[in-house]
């Protein structure tokens, strides 16, 4: 992989920030997926989410077979940063950036195994739990949803996420051998 050439690219698009590590780097922790469980609406309902993507243990195993990762984060400014409707409909455009910044591995013959933001809103219905998933190549799963603390890896990386007021920080990781 030229990551010379790649980091170029990476500043062509709106990226706020980026940064490459080992995957052995990521903390994984149940208390994360505990969030999915009890907090969001779509658990138990995509392949992009829990239980459909397996334990804990099972999503940390898989990850860590990919030795290398990039984290990156977008950011977006809203009128009003409670209000969720708002706040969720700039995630398409951080998804977006994801696909190409993932695209931009592929190009160089690298194998990804992508996590972003999403739920997966792919299809108007997913085929969970009745059927496969039918984009599986367009399908990123939840950072959350493997169990990554990843607010304490970007901590550890220095990358800023908080800075205040009605920005929104979308975080994805490109995890790649």
């Amino acid at each position: 992989m030229d990551r010379n050439w790649l980091e170029e690219r990476l500043r062509e698009l709106p990226v706020v920030q980026y940064e490459f590590f080992d995957t052995a780097e990521l903390t994984f922790t149940p208390r994360v997926r505990m969030v999915c469980e009890t907090d969001c609406a779509r658990y138990g309902t995509s392949w992009a989410c829990p239980p459909a993507v397996g334990t804990v243990e099972e999503c940390r195993e898989r990850c860590l077979s990919y030795p290398h990762a990039l984290l990156i984060t977008t950011m977006n400014e809203v009128d009003d940063i409670a209000d969720l409707e708002s706040t969720l409909a700039t995630r398409a455009p951080h998804e977006e950036i994801t696909r190409q910044v993932n695209a931009l591995f592929h190009s160089q013959g690298v194998e990804t195994y992508p996590l972003s933001t999403e739920s997966c809103a792919i299809c108007r219905e997913c085929a969970y739990p009745h059927g496969p998933c039918r984009c599986p190549e367009k399908m990123f799963p939840c950072v959350e949803s493997h169990g990554i603390l990843i607010v304490g890896t970007a901590e550890k990386l220095g990358i800023e996420f908080q800075p205040g007021g009605n920005i929104v920080t979308w975080f994805s990781l490109i995890l790649y051998r």
